[in-house]
């Protein structure tokens, strides 16, 4: 059974950090057809993709986190990371990890489609001005 489990959410002041983590169970990280990604969704706005990574470490950014956020990966642990520095209010999320084996969508930041990814059940981030 495929799950992801994220942590490391929390209350933060604007211009501060974290790092979210997430831990994957059911598959393997090294599975070159897989891209894990990482969205928010703000209260009231849909849900949004800020960054995805496959096995070989390629990466791909939302340009509102673009030199902020970094996700990274430890294929052997089978866990995946999002390092967030410089936290603006905007940034106030839930924040969810997902697996797909369509990394095409991921790669785009396309979070939609019924059954296109496998969700854990998100950390929330609040960013306080």
């Amino acid at each position: 059974e495929v799950q992801l489990v994220e942590s490391g959410g929390g209350l933060v002041q604007a211009g501060g950090s974290l790092r979210l983590s997430c831990a994957a169970s059911g598959f393997d990280l090294n599975d070159a057809r897989i891209a894990i990604g990482w969205f928010r969704q703000a209260p009231g706005k849909e849900r949004e993709g800020v960054s995805c990574i496959n096995k070989d470490g390629d990466t791909y950014y939302a340009d509102s986190v673009k030199g902020r956020f970094t996700t990274s990966s430890d294929n052997a642990k089978n866990m995946v990371y999002l390092q967030m520095k410089d936290l603006k209010p905007e940034d106030t999320a839930v924040y969810y990890c997902a697996r797909t084996s369509l990394p095409g969508l991921c790669f785009v930041g396309y979070s939609g489609g019924e059954g296109k990814y496998d969700w854990g059940k998100g950390t929330l981030v609040t960013v306080s001005s």
